[in-house]
């Protein structure tokens, strides 16, 4: 299983380097959501290694990668994730995030469009923290660092994965989640209440975008993907049924569909 390979450590991230470095095929570049690791990404990786190279970072305070407490912004895991790729010497990929991670996408396409040749968006959403927002998000922060995260991973599953999902991909989730270091969690989660909005950035995208949503997704709803659809100058929209907020687990053989067809396009 990709999960279970020992991760490479760059000067700073962990991460998760398989596949074919020198293929013409493009990179892809896989970006984890809150608050998970690069083993998320485990059938997506297992999948596109054998055709192309699969980068796999684990986020600052996630995984194997270093904790750093206090305030996170997408801001810095986007530069993280650009000097990762520095090391790597990977110059121009297909770059995908899901919840959180499409966020980064986000933030990471308006620090360095030019290296990123598609945009792959899951179950995510670009808008701005509201207000309410950012109390909730501080207020989980704070109870993270107080009790730790099991109480929350409990109380999450079933919408993280929808109640039907397969026992051992629940169970992947919800060891994922009570693996996260607090810190590491409370950090993303206060740099995330103070988000900038990007749903005008998206307008400007000048690369293809495929942007997908589990159709039982609570988190962010299809309506929200619709709208990311209908911003975006050139995207596709896949909606997966039988998937909450981790389509890429729940369904991986339909994901992984959608994201073949996107990449073979890149690729031509």
């Amino acid at each position: 299983m990709a999960s279970e390979v020992p991760p490479h450590h760059s000067s700073y991230l962990a991460y998760a380097d398989e596949g074919d470095a020198g293929s013409t095929a493009l990179p892809l570049v896989l970006i984890h959501g809150h608050p998970f690791d690069r083993t998320m990404w485990a059938p997506q990786i297992t999948a596109f290694a054998p055709s192309r190279r699969v980068v796999a970072p684990d986020l600052r305070g996630y995984g194997a990668s270093p904790v750093v407490p206090g305030v996170t912004p997408l801001s810095t895991f986007a530069k993280d994730i650009a000097a990762l790729l520095d090391d790597l010497g990977v110059e121009e990929f297909a770059l995908a995030g899901l919840s959180m991670g499409g966020q980064i996408v986000m933030e990471c396409y308006r620090q360095f469009p030019k290296r990123i040749r598609g945009l792959v968006l899951a179950d995510t959403f670009p808008a701005a923290e509201t207000p309410e927002g950012k109390k909730t998000r501080n207020a989980m922060a704070d109870r993270l660092l107080r009790e730790g995260m099991r109480g929350y991973a409990d109380e999450v599953l079933r919408k993280m994965v929808a109640p039907y999902a397969d026992a051992e991909v629940a169970a992947h989730v919800h060891r994922m989640m009570t693996a996260t270091s607090p810190e590491g969690a409370a950090a993303a989660l206060r740099g995330r209440a103070e988000r900038p909005d990007y749903r005008s950035l998206l307008t400007g995208v000048t690369v293809p975008a495929l942007v997908v949503v589990g159709a039982d997704d609570e988190f962010t709803p299809v309506s929200d993907a619709e709208a990311m659809h209908a911003a975006l100058p050139d995207s596709t929209l896949h909606v997966i049924d039988s998937a909450a907020h981790m389509p890429n687990l729940e369904r991986p053989e339909e994901f992984n569909e959608a994201l073949a067809g996107f990449l073979a396009r890149l690729d031509r």
